[in-house]
């Protein structure tokens, strides 16, 4: 019996982890095997876990169920488990951190800041696709999470993990800055901190109505944009409040946009979707904006 049990906790891993490498559409090979090597209960604290599911609202409403026990078949699939309830704290979906990572596309000797690491399970996945001779700086504001991502990660090579807020400290010059919290305005020394042809990806959420993934190139002219999937996260403390906004943007004109712009660099312009303090939107592609200069 023990040994049946062994086999399908095997086979439900290999399957997850397949399923992760089809859902990112990355042709990096070691994907499917990187999610089968890391295991994701070890980073979630001892089971059962609670799984954090829609109420049948909206994602607004949301209620907790109890797996049955602590066997992690429970946990090897698409399912959002709670890292702290009360605080609306979870480790994130598989799929969609798969999907952004295919869209990331970390390699290896790159150097990654991930704010909001949690308890480090995605750190993880990250360090080894950034092997060999990357490193991945890990920021975490809630201290008892970054306390148990630090013991999770002694493990694994080439991490680093800091406590406190990832838009008042300094990020290293990066490839790619990986965001697992709500973000109304990209913070200016996040796009500064970008090296040539680094990514910024994050969950944007400049108001109630819109809610999208955005990944951001660092290019010779400007920054590319691509509006990535819908994604909800809880609010990144010091990057969630869109103050003063000259423009916010629909659902719509928010998956319209193309590129993002300092103000300091380029003034906006009429085909502005988003303007804040120091940043704005544009539904130009970068050459589009140049040949109309």
């Amino acid at each position: 019996m023990a040994k049946q049990s062994s086999r399908i906790r095997a086979e439900t891993r290999l399957f997850h982890a397949q399923m992760m490498a089809a859902v990112s559409g990355s042709l990096d090979g070691r994907l499917a095997r990187i999610f089968e090597l890391v295991p994701r209960e070890a980073f979630l604290g001892p089971g059962p876990w609670q799984i954090c599911v829609p109420s049948g609202n909206g994602r607004s409403h949301r209620r907790y169920i109890q797996t049955p026990s602590a066997d992690p078949v429970h946990i090897n699939q698409n399912v959002l488990v709670a890292l702290d309830a009360q605080k609306g704290i979870h480790n994130g979906e598989p799929y969609l951190h798969a999907a952004w990572i295919g869209s990331a596309n970390p390699v290896g000797g790159e150097i990654v800041s991930h704010v909001g690491a949690g308890t480090g399970y995605y750190t993880a996945i990250l360090s080894m696709l950034t092997l060999p001779k990357g490193h991945v700086h890990a920021f975490e504001i809630d201290e008892t999470l970054a306390r148990l991502a630090q013991q999770n990660l002694t493990p694994f090579d080439g991490v680093s993990v800091t406590h406190g807020d990832a838009t008042v400290l300094p990020l290293p010059p990066s490839d790619l800055i990986y965001v697992n919290a709500g973000v109304a305005v990209p913070p200016v020394s996040w796009l500064r901190a970008l090296r040539p042809g680094g990514r910024l990806i994050f969950p944007w959420r400049p108001t109630e109505d819109v809610a999208l993934a955005m990944l951001v190139t660092k290019t010779r002219e400007g920054f590319s944009v691509q509006p990535l999937r819908p994604a909800w996260f809880i609010p990144c403390v010091g990057a969630s409040d869109a103050g003063e906004a000259q423009k916010l943007p629909s659902l719509p004109e928010a998956r319209s946009i193309r590129s993002l712009w300092l103000k300091q660099d380029h003034e906006p312009n009429d085909t502005a979707v988003a303007i804040f303090n120091e940043v704005w939107f544009s539904s130009q592609t970068i050459s589009q904006m140049a040949a109309a200069a």
